[in-house]
């Protein structure tokens, strides 16, 4: 039995991890016998449904965490905003819904080209984490704020390394940002095992 290879075509929701009894002689894989004698054992990984999941989180991060984190008196309905601020905001939270659907939609439904639709989410996702850091980076030429007094406050750094206190939109962006970079980096099979 070969081990699950999607590339191959293969479903990866069919397995995450499959081990396979390997014979020492087999040309499959004999350097995966670390010893001399009996049967070395093989594991197979599922790179693209690794990416999956991954990808998943990341884009459930900028479509569906928004609607939690701006659709309230914070964002949307923040009596400080104008009303054309708030129009903007969820016009922004509908879009990122949106792209969010089509993304999962790409990620999961079954068909042919999944690596390459797995490379297109990820352009989305990093279309939307650089876009948030050029806002961020680009704050003093407009006026901008990473928070507002009357939205979520900066909490003290778990490890205070760089910062005494941490923003709560920086903090969450970063981990996407690291999941995304991860995702695309079992996409290419370099992730560790």
């Amino acid at each position: 039995m070969l081990a699950c290879d999607s590339r191959l075509g293969g479903d990866s929701t069919e397995c995450l991890a499959e081990a396979v009894a390997v014979p020492e002689s087999s040309p499959i894989s004999p350097a995966f016998n670390g010893h001399q004698g009996g049967n070395a054992m093989r594991i197979a990984f599922d790179h693209l449904l690794l990416a999956r999941i991954l990808f998943t989180v990341t884009t459930a991060g900028y479509a569906f965490a928004t609607i939690i984190a701006d659709f309230n008196k914070t964002h949307a309905t923040n009596p400080k905003w104008t009303p054309h601020a708030r129009f903007h905001v969820v016009w922004q939270i509908c879009s990122y819904v949106g792209f969010g659907l089509m993304a999962l939609a790409l990620i999961w439904w079954p068909g042919p080209l999944a690596i390459e639709r797995l490379y297109l989410v990820a352009l989305m996702a990093t279309i939307v984490y650089t876009a948030f850091f050029t806002a961020l980076i680009a704050m003093p030429l407009y006026g901008g704020g990473a928070y507002d007094d009357n939205g979520y406050q900066p909490f003290p750094a778990p490890v205070p390394l760089f910062a005494k206190v941490w923003d709560v939109n920086i903090t969450a962006f970063c981990i996407q940002a690291a999941i995304l970079i991860a995702g695309v980096l079992a996409i290419t099979g370099t992730a560790a095992d």
